[in-house]
């Protein structure tokens, strides 16, 4: 089993019965480590150095966060702007995303149909998460899923099992 970093941004983490679902079974296995970005920098300043270093130790990554105000939390943001370091991008360099494994797993309380083209908001969730997509990429690493749970707050408890489920297969191919 990979060792794998659950990198997790919800500023309202109380108010979401699907990413509680989830967290709690990375907590429960060995090979998930999970790092809540809001109970480790309430305040959010953010140890750089000490997150870099961290990186190195996983062999899989997943960034799981709620969409807010069309966008990523602010302080999933902030995480990557001050961690990704444009050093591993140099010859010689040591980059510890380069062909790791990436799932992102996005949750959002609109309907799939809004987010498109002709839909309400007129952008995917790609398109409003480009700058984390973009940033993985430029520094090579293999995003093997984009998974969008859509209006995750009208779930009951047994479509979020069902969704848990179908993304813990994926992550156990």
């Amino acid at each position: 089993m990979k060792k794998t970093l659950v990198i997790f941004a919800h500023p309202y983490l109380e108010h979401s019965n699907s990413n509680v679902e989830l967290i709690n079974f990375y907590v429960r296995h060995q090979h998930y480590t999970l790092r809540d970005l809001y109970e480790e920098y309430p305040d959010f300043h953010i140890a750089a150095f000490r997150e870099r270093k961290r990186l190195k130790n996983y062999d899989r990554f997943i960034f799981q966060f709620p969409i807010i105000w069309f966008g990523m939390p602010p302080l999933l943001r902030l995480w990557i702007d001050e961690v990704f370091d444009r050093d591993w991008l140099k010859e010689g360099e040591y980059n510890p995303l380069q062909g790791k494994e990436v799932y992102i797993l996005v949750t959002t309380g609109g309907k799939e149909r809004s987010f498109s083209k002709t839909g309400t908001y007129q952008y995917t969730i790609e398109e409003l998460i480009s700058g984390l997509i973009v940033s993985l990429r430029v520094f090579k690493a293999d995003i093997k899923l984009i998974k969008v749970v859509y209006e995750a707050n009208k779930l009951t408890k047994k479509e979020i099992i069902k969704h848990k489920q179908e993304f813990m297969e994926i992550l156990n191919q």
